[in-house]
C-alpha cells in the first residue's frame, strides 16, 4: 500500500469536544425527564435497528471514513470496554477535510451519537474482540452507507495514538 500514515493523537471525549460530530451520552439518575442530554435520534428515514455486534482484531489504524446521511448513530461497549473513533464534522462535500478528522478515546461508561453526516472511522481498540452496540435505521448499511477512500483520495492513512 503506498501513502502516508499520519499519526492522530486520540482525545479524551467531553460533551464540548465532540459536540462537532454529534453527542456524548454519560449515566443519569433514574426517573430524570427528557432533555438536551438525552441522544438527540434522527430515526425517522426508516425502522430503526438496535443491536449487538462484536468486533475482532481491529487494531489503530484506518484508511477509509464514513458517514450516514439519513439517520443518526449511536456506538457504545458492552463490559466497561475503551474504545477509540476518528470523525471529521458533517458537510455537504463528497468527501471530509482531512485536516479536520479527529480522534476520541471513548470510556465504557458512556456512548456516544453520531450526528447525521457525521463522517466516522471506528470502533478501534485493543482488546482482541469488543462487543458494540449500535442504534441506526435497519437498511443503513445497504442505502445509506457513503464511503472515502482515504488513501486513494488523499494517499493517507491514520493511526490513532495515545
Amino acid at each position: 500500500m503506498t501513502g502516508t500514515v499520519q499519526k492522530l493523537k486520540v482525545e479524551p471525549v467531553t460533551v464540548a469536544g465532540f459536540a462537532p460530530f454529534g453527542q456524548l451520552i454519560r449515566p443519569a439518575a433514574d426517573g430524570k425527564g427528557f432533555d438536551q442530554d438525552d441522544a438527540q435520534l434522527v430515526l425517522t428515514a426508516g425502522t430503526p435497528r438496535f443491536y449487538l455486534m462484536t468486533l475482532e482484531r481491529r487494531g489503530r489504524q484506518f484508511d477509509r471514513i464514513t458517514r450516514h446521511q439519513r439517520c443518526t448513530q449511536c456506538l457504545g461497549s458492552l463490559q466497561g470496554q475503551p474504545w477509540l473513533i476518528g470523525v471529521a464534522p458533517p458537510g455537504a462535500s463528497a468527501s471530509p477535510d482531512p485536516s479536520q478528522i479527529r480522534g476520541f478515546q471513548i470510556p465504557g461508561d458512556c456512548f456516544i451519537k453520531l450526528a447525521v453526516g457525521t463522517w466516522h472511522a471506528g470502533p478501534y481498540f485493543d482488546a482482541a474482540a469488543v462487543t458494540f452496540y449500535n442504534l441506526e435505521l435497519s437498511d443503513t448499511n445497504q442505502v445509506d452507507h457513503h464511503t472515502c477512500n482515504l488513501r486513494s483520495q488523499f494517499g493517507l492513512a491514520f493511526e490513532l495514538v495515545d
